[in-house]
């Protein structure tokens, strides 16, 4: 579980930027392509994991709760026999409630280790399902991108062809160069501020949801869920 976890860490913490830039720089959108495969394939691994322990959550609760209410029928029992002068049988009752309690607590515990670990994995498959989506739109975006930039040096190449044999149109192929380069700068700059802005959209969701959870485990307390 710890490894996966750190694959799935190392997938989100991935510079999007720094995959744009190579993007650009290949012409290719290979590298990202690459990155969505990796992440697909791990977010597939981190939710068979997740529901795995989140049965294991229930199972764990279901056993404790039995354990606890075995252990509270016991001891108002050992407290009838006592009441009834059965010591030996209320001693008896005695030993079954110590074994049971604890059966009951160990239970708990494994509970609350094993809530904490779903949480945890609840809380990586939202991150990774965040920067895959960002990634995939970021990739199409690309695409589109490289393609413009393809036929606009297409352009330059047939108007630089041209420009040889009628010995005119440098200024134009200037134009048009520097509006690639133009084209491609803001692109780059656009991936940047789409990835800075990721870590923040994830934080967004992840505080919504912990609060989700802070109400839930309230409303709980005070009796109000079914």
């Amino acid at each position: 579980m710890a490894s996966l976890l750190d694959k799935i860490n190392t997938l989100i913490s991935a510079n999007l930027h720094a995959m744009v830039d190579k993007a650009l720089q290949s012409n290719s959108v290979a590298v990202m392509d690459e990155y969505i495969r990796q992440a697909e394939d791990n977010l597939d691994k981190l939710e068979d994991a997740t529901a795995t322990v989140g049965g294991e959550v229930k199972t764990l609760r279901r056993k404790a709760d039995e354990y606890a209410a075995q252990a509270a029928k016991l001891d108002r029992d050992i407290d009838a026999l006592l009441q009834q002068g059965r010591d030996d049988l209320a001693s008896a009752a005695q030993s079954k409630y110590n074994t049971t309690q604890r059966m009951a607590e160990q239970y708990q515990q494994q509970h609350e280790r094993q809530q904490a670990e779903y949480k945890t994995l609840l809380e990586a498959k939202l991150k990774l399902e965040a920067k895959l989506t960002t990634t995939k739109q970021e990739r199409e975006e690309m695409l589109a991108l490289l393609d413009l930039a393809k036929s606009k040096e297409l352009t330059v190449k047939t108007m630089k062809s041209i420009d040889d044999i009628v010995g005119s149109g440098d200024a134009d192929i200037a134009r048009i160069g520097e509006s690639i380069r133009s084209r491609l700068d803001k692109a780059s700059a656009k991936s940047e501020m789409l990835a800075s802005r990721l870590d923040d959209q994830i934080d967004e969701v992840l505080g919504k949801t912990e609060l989700d959870t802070q109400l839930a485990e309230r409303k709980k307390r005070l009796g109000m869920t079914s």
